[in-house]
């Protein structure tokens, strides 16, 4: 079983908002500016980046500055313990999914 961690919890409560699931997004496709984001996302410099900060903090993307321009890319972490979490979560629930179609099948027109 994988054990839950800070890196998953950080990971989580990253991708749990919309606007920061749609900067990976934006970011899979190039790298953007802050400014770029902001104008993108219609928000304010300060709004980006608090968004930025914390997918940056889950290890989602890095950002680098040069000059007055800081550039967001994503980051290294491709999220192979989340996906294990969510695939072993999958299998327990289709097991009991599947013990609980054994079960109707097999009580199938008894009374209650």
């Amino acid at each position: 079983m994988v054990q839950c961690s800070s890196g998953l919890d950080a990971a989580f409560a990253a991708l749990a908002d919309a606007t920061r699931r749609g900067i990976l997004e934006r970011l899979g496709q190039e790298d953007a500016s802050i400014s770029e984001l902001a104008e993108a996302f219609s928000m304010t410099l300060t709004g980006i980046k608090k968004h930025v900060q914390i997918l940056e903090a889950a290890g989602l993307l890095t950002t680098q500055k040069v000059g007055r321009v800081r550039t967001c890319r994503l980051g290294p972490r491709r999220l192979e313990a989340e996906a294990a979490w969510l695939h072993q979560y999958r299998q327990r629930v289709e097991e009991r999914l599947d013990r609980l179609g054994e079960f109707l099948e097999k009580t199938k027109g008894e009374p209650w």
